[in-house]
């Protein structure tokens, strides 16, 4: 009998760990602010610098012709392959400098789109946009990426279907990849109104 209290009792825990597990991403209300003024009111951080980190240079409160308020994220790609990847990134992740070994993330999921607005300083910049896509026992539960897309030197809106995807756990919640050969003489592109709908 005291056997089959322990293994129910076990049973109990597993249960109830598997449980806490499954809720561990907060629910969010949509519309969902990544980035849309520097400042309070955003969600996610942009700690996941990937590839060659130091050829990349950002500021996330640039007043340079922003899409809307008075504030967007500049973006300065040099190109110079300064650790040899020939690429260079950057994941916005909750918590901070999460690669999918911590808990935390968020349930977005009622989400249909993740729009947001770009625009290339002198146009033709070729940069790819994505979210989701962390591997790892804490990782993402899905993603979706544009592809590489070539910027206009106007903004533009950009919209990534989030339709059928499994968002119920987003650790990176948003992401830019840029390389050298698509972009040899480097790259100063900006980003602004961010927002899973």
């Amino acid at each position: 009998m005291r056997i089959l209290s322990k293994i129910l009792i076990l049973m109990m825990v597993i249960m109830v760990g598997g449980f806490v597990y499954l809720n561990e991403a907060q629910g969010v209300e949509l519309p969902f602010v990544v980035y849309k003024e520097q400042g309070p009111g955003n969600h996610y951080t942009p700690s996941g610098r990937m590839g060659d980190t130091s050829d990349l240079s950002i500021s996330y409160a640039s007043k340079n012709n922003p899409h809307s308020g008075t504030t967007c994220i500049r973006v300065r790609y040099k190109a110079e392959l300064s650790q040899s990847a020939g690429w260079a990134g950057v994941y916005w992740q909750h918590p901070a400098n999460n690669w999918g070994t911590k808990k935390g993330g968020y349930d977005l999921t009622g989400a249909k789109k993740l729009t947001f607005w770009a625009r290339g300083e002198k146009g033709d910049e070729i940069v790819e946009f994505k979210m989701g896509g962390i591997v790892g026992p804490e990782g993402d539960s899905d993603q979706a990426s544009t592809g590489p897309v070539k910027l206009s030197a106007e903004w533009e809106e950009f919209t990534l279907d989030l339709t059928g995807l499994d968002l119920s756990h987003i650790i990176g919640g948003f992401c830019f990849a840029i390389s050298s050969m698509d972009n040899p003489e480097g790259a100063v592109f900006y980003l602004d109104d961010i927002i899973y709908e």
